[in-house]
């Protein structure tokens, strides 16, 4: 039986793997799973890590944990981002390594790469120019992870992987009206407007900047795809030093296209404005997918759907996320 660590299980990426991998279970696939809460294992804790791993001893551990936010918590919280994320993933990979755990997979995000990034942004720009400074603290931990994963690979003969997602919404996201990524802020900003009948929705920053959207159920089936990919495979479409595979859609819209969307899909029906005095962030940041898709793996959920789904899961835990 194959056991698998899910670090960050309740979180909307791990979760999303979680219950794909329930499903596998529940369908007669051999897989014991394993998760921990943060209150029953800090991984920020170096001597908790240790001790877990060398209890535990998975043969697998998909490392979904991360410290994450929009750009006012990226602006305002840099030491945590920063700090939280490299010891998390130093702690993490560490020591699977030293509990004798062959194969790993690390989740970053598309920050990684350079602000000024040729778009699509191809695996190779990373390391090629300046970060985007709102979220530079966190941008610099993930680089850390993806090197973190190369070395052990190529110092102790691993099989280290990592997937960098593009921007992710869908069930289980943060919704919190400062703190959550533009996605499920406008979600929440537009039903709340629609309830209270408000005559206007003011939109952070010029609506100009492009992104691009994967819905979580997407990601979980990108990153198990990945992981399931014999070594061969993976070493064949990849570089011992440039290992990372982005993971997205190749398409994206514009903030303000983004914000008539949600504003559609919530019935809202008042006025949108653009309030110019608020930080755009990188102005595109659409990634290149040609490597996974090479590999056999695309995505198969449209935005149109997958904000119609996240909405209606926010409809449904919408007293819970308020409190």
């Amino acid at each position: 039986m194959r056991s698998i660590y899910i670090a960050g299980h309740r979180g909307m990426v791990g979760g999303a793997i979680l219950r794909q991998l329930e499903a596998r279970r529940d369908a007669g696939e051999a897989i014991n799973l394993i998760t921990r809460t943060s209150s029953e294992l800090d991984l920020t804790n170096q001597a908790a890590v240790r001790e877990f791993m060398q209890d535990e001893a998975p043969d697998a551990v998909i490392l979904a944990a991360a410290k994450v936010g929009g750009i006012h918590a990226n602006n305002t919280y840099p030491a945590d981002f920063i700090y939280d994320n490299l010891m998390i993933q130093s702690n993490v990979i560490r020591h699977a390594h030293d509990a004798g755990v062959q194969q790993l997979l690390f989740l970053g995000s598309s920050c990684i790469y350079p602000r000024a990034a040729e778009q699509p942004m191809a695996e190779d720009a990373l390391l090629t120019g300046v970060l985007e400074p709102t979220n530079e603290p966190y941008a610099v931990a993930k680089i850390a992870g993806i090197k973190l994963c190369e070395s052990f690979n190529r110092q102790h003969g691993r099989d280290y992987r990592s997937v960098m997602p593009t921007n992710l919404y869908g069930p289980g996201d943060n919704f919190h009206p400062e703190n959550s990524h533009v996605l499920p802020a406008l979600i929440r900003r537009f039903h709340e407007a629609a309830e209270r009948g408000d005559p206007e929705v003011v939109v952070w920053g010029s609506g100009k900047p492009m992104r691009e959207f994967l819905h979580v159920d997407d990601m979980a089936e990108a990153s198990l795809f990945v992981l399931d990919l014999p070594k061969p495979v993976y070493d064949a479409n990849t570089r011992p030093m440039l290992s990372h595979i982005n993971v997205g859609t190749g398409s994206d819209v514009s903030i303000g296209e983004l914000a008539h969307m949600v504003a559609d899909v919530t019935s809202y029906r008042g006025r949108i404005t653009q309030d110019i005095s608020k930080p755009d962030g990188t102005m595109r940041k659409l990634m290149d997918v040609s490597r996974l898709e090479r590999m056999g793996w695309r995505a198969r959920i449209s935005l149109l759907d997958g904000l119609r789904e996240t909405y209606e899961w926010f409809l449904a835990h919408g007293d819970e996320l308020r409190r």
